[in-house]
């Protein structure tokens, strides 16, 4: 063997060598890294805080819940004036004006009198004549009772005592004076006079015009009393306590009426004085009537008239619920329902029947005395979730 072949194969084995050296080293680096590392520990995350909520306390009890509504004043009485005969509008009255106030029997205008004073003297003519006629006839009577007597017999033929002819003398005698006296009536509506305490609305004719029987004249209303229609939907019916039937000892409630005028508000006092005989066939409510009595005098104090065409909001004392629950109107939700704080600090869901509600309030019945209800509802709020109660409070009784 020569010395390159010798140098050859030595160099051979030492690339061998180093090779296999370089592949053990790697394994055991490799080695080292995936079994020496150190084991990935879980990661522990706080557990979330729980939402603080304020607690109700549900206290039921009787509640008179007033009931709300709204209504325009109308006169109870309102009429038009008519004129009962024809003939031309001679004077008027300084009363008579629109806005005007009246007392029963003022005079509002006059008709020309003249052809109703001519037909009062004829009638009175017509009167002397039936006059005349029945004593005339009443002296026959008795002069043919005297003729008659002189024949001596007892029994008289009533058309020889003209008993007829005095009859029809003295119906003709009634009937004239009938005449007179619708001659005279005539005359005296001729005076068109106020039939109440009032106020004229709008007046239709004017001096100097010609009216006819039946013309309206004016349209006038009382103002002893005015009324306002209160539309009552069938949940606010069930609170209030208005006799449905008509009866000698039927009580009604008492009524707020009040409205902004002038810049102020303003309040009335009244009563429920009946409910209209038929439900409205289009909004399906019931109509209660409120009345306010003397709506045009101040009391003293300078409080506006209640004049009809007002608008007014309306207050009505309801009658006492049982086993109802006033809470924030913030703890009732869309579906009417309420959150219930439960032993283990979670919440439920609770359907409510709901009786009334306002802007910052609301009666319900259903819950249970000493239930917690979440007075505040929130987007983190639901049933089953965890809670802590920041505050508690009674509801009101």
């Amino acid at each position: 063997m020569t010395d390159n072949s010798v140098k050859t194969s030595r160099f051979s084995r030492r690339r061998l060598f180093g090779s296999a050296a370089l592949t053990t080293a790697g394994l055991a680096v490799c080695f080292l890294v995936l079994v020496g590392k150190p084991q990935t520990q879980p990661t522990q995350f706080p557990e979330p805080r729980r939402p603080l909520v304020d607690v109700v306390t549900a206290v039921p009890a009787s509640h008179s819940i007033t009931v709300r509504t709204q209504g325009t004043v109308e006169p109870v009485r309102r009429v038009g004036l008519v004129a009962q005969v024809s003939g031309k509008v001679e004077s008027v009255s300084e009363l008579f004006l629109d806005g005007r106030f009246f007392e029963a029997g003022d005079i509002l205008l006059q008709l020309e009198q003249a052809d109703y004073e001519f037909a009062i003297a004829r009638a009175r003519a017509q009167e002397a004549a039936a006059a005349q006629r029945v004593a005339e006839e009443r002296g026959r009577n008795l002069q043919a009772q005297r003729e008659w007597r002189d024949l001596g017999t007892s029994e008289a033929n009533d058309l020889f005592l003209r008993k007829p002819q005095l009859r029809a003398a003295e119906a003709s005698l009634a009937a004239a004076q009938a005449d007179v006296a619708a001659a005279e009536l005539a005359l005296e509506r001729t005076t068109v006079r106020a039939p109440f305490d009032g106020r004229l609305e709008q007046k239709s004719v004017d001096l100097g015009q010609f009216v006819a029987p039946g013309t309206v004249l004016a349209q006038i209303y009382a103002t002893d009393r005015v009324e306002v229609h209160l539309p009552i939907s069938d949940s606010q019916l069930a609170l209030l306590e208005l006799p449905l039937f008509e009866t000698a000892v039927a009580t009604y409630p008492e009524v707020v009426l009040s409205t902004r005028f002038g810049g102020e508000r303003w309040q009335w006092q009244g009563k429920i004085a009946r409910v209209e005989a038929s439900i409205d066939r289009d909004s399906r409510v019931t109509f209660a009537i409120a009345e306010v009595s003397n709506p045009f005098s101040g009391d003293g104090s300078e409080r506006p008239p209640l004049t009809p065409g007002l608008f007014v909001e309306a207050s009505i004392a309801g009658k006492p619920i049982q086993q109802s629950v006033e809470l924030p109107a913030t703890a009732l939700r869309g579906d009417n329902t309420v959150l219930l704080v439960n032993d283990d600090s979670r919440l439920e869901r609770l359907p409510v029947e709901l009786l009334r509600r306002e802007r910052d309030r609301v009666w319900v019945r259903g819950i249970e005395a000493g239930r917690g209800v979440v007075a505040e509802q929130s987007s983190l709020l639901a049933a089953g979730a965890a809670i802590e109660v920041a505050s508690v409070r009674a509801s009101s009784g």
